[in-house]
């Protein structure tokens, strides 16, 4: 390796490094002010007397944290399970069946990305009304069911797979179902991660839905249970920072375990169009 060329590597490491210092300060000003006692106001960055605990054991008392993640949990895996399998039902129709208006679906579904939810929030509330819905975990999972981001992301990854292995599928007598079951998923593990983390994460972190669809104090989720802690005049920081913390532990764990699929799965889509 020519000098130039390691003083490009280091340079760049330096860079890289300089932009995950500035990236990472917010949180690590979050976990620092968590160690400080429930109530205190912090002066400095370190609590002058060590680091402590009872901020955490204070947050997981108040927030109820066990049924919040319960909640939590349960509709951020349904969610996800929803997405998956319409996903890669629409995103397989999408890439290999030919049929009359296909693009303008394709266009129609990428036009609902720029839709906020927020817009629909009123008709969406009407309907899950009407199915007697409200204050009930349908309408914590129905309303994100389904996604454009999703079947877009699913379809693209598809049409990098190569048409031949469908063709020896279907010379040797293999239905269509079988095909994407047997052949095309296990191949589309990397987009299937990707959406999983995606839509875990999105779910995880909602607030919109739980505060505007559910008002019964059991269906409280991690992100309404970490919004509980805001007060009106006065803050105790710590106590929030603590809380935050915790809410955030599982987001970080899943991207970390799925990081490698992810980076896969976002590098592999969309060479095709």
């Amino acid at each position: 390796m020519g000098v130039a060329a390691r003083f490009r590597t280091v340079g760049l490491s330096l860079l890289l490094g300089l932009g995950a210092v500035l990236l990472l300060s917010p949180l690590i000003v979050v976990v620092c002010t968590s160690g400080w006692p429930a109530g205190a106001l912090p002066s400095q960055l370190l609590p002058p007397q060590g680091w402590t605990w009872q901020s955490y054991q204070s947050a997981w008392a108040q927030g109820h944290f066990i049924r919040a993640f319960a909640n939590s949990t349960l509709v951020a895996l349904a969610v996800t399970a929803c997405q998956l399998f319409t996903s890669a039902l629409a995103g397989y129709a999408l890439a290999r069946l030919q049929f009359r208006g296909q693009q303008l679906i394709l266009v129609l579904m990428l036009a609902t990305l720029v839709i906020p939810f927020q817009l629909l929030v009123i008709p969406i509330f009407l309907i899950l009304k009407a199915g007697h819905l409200i204050n009930t975990y349908g309408a914590l999972i129905l309303p994100t069911a389904a996604n454009g981001f999703g079947v877009f992301l699913m379809r693209q990854f598809f049409l990098t797979l190569p048409v031949a292995l469908e063709e020896a599928a279907f010379l040797d007598g293999a239905s269509r179902w079988q095909v994407l079951w047997h052949i095309l998923l296990p191949l589309s593990r990397p987009a299937l991660v990707t959406l999983f983390i995606f839509t875990f994460i999105g779910e995880w972190n909602d607030l919109f839905k739980p505060l505007v669809f559910t008002t019964k104090p059991e269906l409280v989720t991690v992100q309404l249970a970490l919004a509980n802690f805001q007060e009106q005049f006065t803050n105790d920081w710590p106590l929030m920072m603590a809380a935050a913390v915790i809410a955030t532990v599982p987001v970080i764990v899943l991207f970390a375990l799925g990081q490698r699929q992810l980076i896969r799965g976002i590098a592999t889509t969309g060479l095709k169009s």
